[in-house]
């Protein structure tokens, strides 16, 4: 297998274009991919912030030199502090995506777990995700549990 590392800013349009593969198969259809333009320099200026609160780690695709088989997103949030989490460190996972001709080769698993490590040298004590019907066993056989959801959302302006 291709080892995981950390994305780096030349790795941007790839992350996008990985990213859309895990929305279109949310979504059950290709969907638009005009806003990949528009978000190209946010993903490039994140990544190329070591110390930030955004890593992304991935394996590179093992058929074509310059692409991405895998991807894995996390962010370390900030909330207000409680008991079993008095600093209020929260990692959450996103854009978990593997490119569909190089899935079930345990890419997804060790991103997962380059991602974890990352949360865990930064005093992270939860991390939270989204789980797909699909992806739920990977998570489950990471450690992860489903929770109650009481979670709402509320679009500000745009999309």
């Amino acid at each position: 297998m291709s080892a995981v590392r950390r994305a780096l800013p030349e790795d941007a349009g790839e992350l996008l274009l990985l990213r859309q593969v895990m929305i279109d198969s949310m979504a059950g259809a290709d969907s638009s991919t005009a806003w990949h333009a528009e978000s190209l320099p946010t993903v490039r200026r994140r990544l190329a912030e070591p110390d930030g609160d955004f890593a992304a780690f991935v394996v590179d695709h093992p058929e074509r030199p310059g692409a991405l088989a895998a991807l894995v997103a996390g962010t370390v949030e900030y909330r207000i502090g409680r008991e079993g989490n008095p600093h209020g460190a929260v990692g959450h996972v996103f854009s978990v995506a593997t490119d569909p001709e190089c899935r079930r080769r345990g890419y997804a698993r060790a991103c997962m777990e380059a991602l974890l490590d990352w949360f865990r040298e930064r005093g992270v004590p939860q991390v939270d995700l989204n789980a797909s019907a699909a992806a739920e066993p990977l998570y489950a056989s990471l450690g992860f549990v489903r929770k109650p959801d009481p979670s709402m959302r509320l679009r500000l302006g745009g999309a």
